[in-house]
Formats: C-alpha cells, structure tokens, sequence
C-alpha cells in the first residue's frame, strides 16, 4: 500500500516567445490547458491545480471549473513555478508532485501512473519519462531533448545533441532514448531543488535537469510508449488528433 499522495500542477504561462497564448489555443472547441486538465483529472491525482501567472488563463480556467494557483511572474522554469504552487496544496515531504506539461494535450492516466508508480521505492528523488526513437530525423533536432541512462535506469545526461556518438557506426539504434518533458518529485526534494542556483551544464543546453544531475539528484527514467506532440508552435496544432 502506499505511503504517499500524488498532486498534479500543471505550469501554464502566456508569453512564450514561438506561440504567444499557448495555453489557450483551440484544439477542437475547446482551450489546449483544458485538454490537459481533464486528461489528468481522471488519473490518481489526489489534487490537481494549472499553476500561472496570468489572469487570462487563470479565468479560462476557471471557466471549465478547474482549479488555479497564481504564482510569481518571475519563474525561470515550470519546476520552480510548482515548487511555488505547491505549498498551497500543503503536501507531505514524501508525497509526490507531477509536473505536467500544459501543452501536451495528449497525456493520459496512464502516464501519471507510471510516473507515481517509480515512488513506490523510497529511494527515488525525482523521475520523468523516456521512449525509443521512433523517428531518426527527430536525433538532430535541437528541439527533441535525448537522455543516456544507465542500465538500472538511472540518467546519466540529457542534451540537445544526438547521444551517445556514433562511433563507427557501432551504437546500435536502440540505445537513443527521447525524454517526455514530465517530471515527478518528491516533494522535500522539490522543495530543495527550486533553491538550488542556475548550473554552467543548465546554461549551456538550456535545460533546468542539468542543474539537478549537477548537484548531484538522481534522475530515474521509466520507459513508456507515449507519442504525444509537445505543442511548440502554431505548425504543431495541424499535427494533433485530439479526441475527447
């Protein structure tokens, strides 16, 4: 039986410089933030909250009945923003906060189960998603973040480039894994890493886990088989099938 609770925050700002509103964007009638909010609605979330800034979403949100948490407009990252909004959900230091990503209008239950489920071993600090490449084009995308991890699954380093090199042409393909942008915590472990000053590694790829992996986190990556499309751009939205 477990010993924890799981709260979903989904961080969700205005002013993304390659598709202002993103949030709010229609995807067959109705809001992307909507989309995502129901999806982990009906998962085993014991609380759920859209974690913003910005009075727009916060009222299209509550709109469709859904919960709100206003934070700071100063966040560099959606970690921090939910280590902000989840003190008002008052959790336990071993309950666990899932960082779901707003514009991910395809996520399911089923990956907030397999997320939650990592914590059932109590040494696990923080885990979030990975899945073979399934598209050889996407390896040099900048875009498409790709994580080498040890055989007991633990991350060994995220980057923008493909990784491992490929020697030769020795590396054989299964071993490229993309990373889903969702993130699970423990929540004392949330509470220090929002503290924690930006890293050189973080600085260089411009991704907020290097700073976690630098200090010294472990990062466990659980394989699954989601294929969603992270909403980016405008272009991405003709991509998606989304149905309810």
């Amino acid at each position: 039986m477990r010993n924890f609770n799981v709260f979903g925050i989904i961080p969700a700002r205005y002013a993304s410089s390659r598709f202002p509103g993103k949030p709010l964007a229609m995807i067959n009638g109705k809001p992307m933030v909507q989309w995502v909010y129901e999806r982990v609605q009906s998962s085993e979330v014991k609380e759920l909250a859209v974690a913003t800034d910005d009075a727009r979403i916060a009222d299209c949100v509550r709109g469709f009945g859904g919960d709100v948490v206003m934070t700071s407009p100063d966040h560099a990252s959606g970690t921090d923003r939910c280590g902000e909004a989840a003190k008002s959900m008052h959790p336990e230091d071993n309950d666990v906060v899932v960082n779901i990503q707003g514009d991910e209008p395809l996520i399911s239950p089923k990956e907030i189960h397999l997320l939650a489920s990592a914590f059932e071993d109590s040494s696990v600090q923080i885990a979030t998603l990975v899945n073979p490449f399934n598209d050889e084009k996407l390896l040099n995308d900048p875009n498409v973040v790709k994580v080498v991890k040890a055989k007991n699954g633990k991350v060994l380093y995220f980057s923008r480039l493909p990784i491992p090199y490929l020697r030769d042409g020795a590396t054989p393909p299964n071993c490229y894994f993309r990373h889903i942008g969702i993130y699970a915590y423990r929540y004392n472990v949330l509470k220090e890493i929002v503290q924690l000053p930006t890293s050189e590694l973080e600085n260089s790829e411009k991704l907020e886990q290097l700073r976690w992996l630098e200090n010294g986190y472990i990062i466990s990556a659980l394989e699954c088989d989601y294929q969603g499309i992270g909403v980016d751009t405008p272009e991405d939205l003709a991509k998606l099938a989304v149905t309810s």
